[in-house]
């Protein structure tokens, strides 16, 4: 499961991060939640499509937090290839 990804893999969290991180060429995948707002996944979404890196939804941003290690929801979580 994507989260189980997320626990063992050095990430980056949240949308502008996330953008910044792909523009680098850093990235490996996208997790975005699908409870988030769209305004808030909408740009790290289409980024990432249009420079060809995979983007996987989970459920819950609570969840993708949490298995990220913060007491907060996440809506955006880069998998960096570092």
């Amino acid at each position: 499961m994507s989260y189980d990804k997320v626990r063992t893999s050095q990430t980056i969290i949240g949308t502008k991060q996330a953008v910044k991180a792909m523009r680098a060429g850093s990235v490996k995948e996208v997790l975005v939640a699908l409870d988030a707002d769209n305004w808030v996944t909408d740009l790290a979404i289409s980024f990432a499509r249009e420079i060809g890196i995979p983007v996987i939804l989970v459920e819950s941003k609570k969840e993708l937090g949490k298995a990220c290690g913060i007491h907060v929801g996440a809506a955006v979580v880069a998998i960096t290839g570092e």
